[in-house]
């Protein structure tokens, strides 16, 4: 098994550097015409960008100083971010880099056609004679000569021209992508509403409204100002119950305790409910919980509460397996009336298959980030049952938000954040 590990370590090690050195190449070594300051400045900016990043990651996972993760999390998340679409900017260029040179080559083959002019008859001039200066003059003439212009600079070669013009909108395309999908993080989460039908729903439920948020990832790039966001655009919606469906934070409590204060503002009828994700996991789980319930909020670990109108329940995270405090369906669900309708809050949407096997009716999740990334949705899809919105499995019907915040570089290309109103709808309305 270590074999493995360190045999995958090396492949991924591999890879990494082959795709730097590919973009090295096309951003910097194929836009100059000789070696010289602009390739070095491409190699120290594509080697400091990713010693920032892993920087970022591991001073994040080993709990190192705040203000050095504070430090190292915006430039070196950001690079992660401007890396990815810099490196399909150059791929997807490769297809334009022929095609532009097919066209150069045909506007120099017209260029160089010489062009036709009507034959005419030469016109005979009478010669006439010059007279030629005196020794003075000659003198004053030739000493009034200009020196003669230098020759003009060579133009770049055509392979140049084009190395240029590919890299150059691929780096402004990345740039542009990056800037958008961080503005829109930082901006706050949107708010989408969706209906869900329930068949054991009481018709005095109809329209009971949840208010889900997963995914907040307050740490060192995301603080107490976008916790603030969070929490009006959520008491905006006026829900009659909030859930907050694990991964609230990444770091402890000792340092991201004030950024969480603003979360004693949430305000629903019905209180607000929470759930560990495994982000929790990675920071101190038991603190966590402990810091929400201060705040007002109601832990559901592995247990459930009976609301007026329906059964609300609550899992902890697989990550929690690690800690011996993984889910147990049994114990939030096995004496439960089935005659009641049930809505479970669980982190990751591979719970569903317990889920559906306990009777749930509705399962709320988050986790996926709707893959945050594009073309991350891709892997999320794969690894998930559902990567974002509303599906049903059996009998049980499962939601998932793409989350409010981003976890790593501060930025979403294909997958806004949201925060979810569900609006419970009785079929005997």
């Amino acid at each position: 098994m270590a074999l493995l590990v360190v045999l995958f370590v090396l492949l991924a090690l591999a890879v990494l550097v082959a795709a730097n050195w590919y973009l090295w190449r096309r951003l910097f070594r194929d836009t100059t015409a000789r070696p010289g300051p602009v390739r070095r400045g491409g190699a120290v900016l594509i080697g400091g960008g990713w010693a920032l990043a892993v920087g970022a990651l591991v001073a994040e996972r080993a709990g190192a100083p705040f203000w050095l993760q504070r430090t190292l999390a915006w430039p070196g998340f950001l690079w992660l971010a401007l890396s990815i679409y810099l490196l399909l900017g150059v791929v997807v260029g490769e297809a334009v880099r022929p095609v532009l040179r097919r066209v150069l080559e045909r506007r120099a083959a017209r260029a160089a056609e010489p062009a036709a002019v009507p034959e005419r008859e030469p016109v005979p001039v009478p010669a006439k004679a010059k007279p030629e200066p005196a020794k003075g003059e000659a003198a004053k003439g030739q000493a009034q000569d200009p020196p003669p212009s230098p020759p003009p600079a060579p133009a770049p070669s055509r392979r140049l021209f084009v190395s240029r013009v590919v890299g150059g909108a691929a780096a402004a395309a990345a740039v542009g992508t990056v800037g958008y999908g961080t503005y829109g993080v930082l901006r706050g989460p949107g708010v989408k509403r969706v209906t869900v039908p329930l068949a054991k729903l009481p018709r005095a439920a109809h329209g009971y409204r949840i208010a889900v948020v997963s995914d907040i990832h307050l740490g060192p790039v995301l603080g107490r100002g976008f916790a603030q966001k969070v929490v009006d655009t959520i008491n905006a919606t006026q829900p009659d119950l909030i859930a907050v469906v694990g991964d609230l934070v990444d770091g402890s409590v000792k340092d991201l305790g004030p950024a969480a204060a603003p979360l004693a503002g949430l305000k629903a009828r019905h209180g607000s409910y929470f759930v560990t994700g495994n982000h929790e996991y990675f920071s101190g789980a038991e603190q966590w919980v402990e810091e929400v319930r201060r705040l007002g909020l109601l832990p559901l670990e592995n247990a459930r509460t009976e609301l007026p109108w329906f059964d609300l329940a609550g899992v902890n995270d697989i990550a929690g397996e690690s800690e011996g405090l993984g889910p147990d369906f049994t114990r939030a669900l096995g004496d439960r009336d089935p005659a009641r309708a049930c809505v479970l809050l669980a982190h990751q949407p591979v719970q569903i298959h317990d889920a559906v096997r306990h009777g749930v009716d509705l399962q709320l999740s988050g986790h996926t980030h709707g893959g945050q990334l594009w073309p991350g949705n891709l892997f999320a899809a794969a690894a998930n049952p559902t990567l974002a919105g509303l599906e049903r499995h059996g009998d049980t019907q499962l939601y998932v938000t793409r989350g409010a915040g981003a976890w790593g570089p501060p930025t979403r290309v294909g997958a806004p954040s949201d925060i979810t109103v569900i609006e419970l709808a009785s079929r005997r309305a």
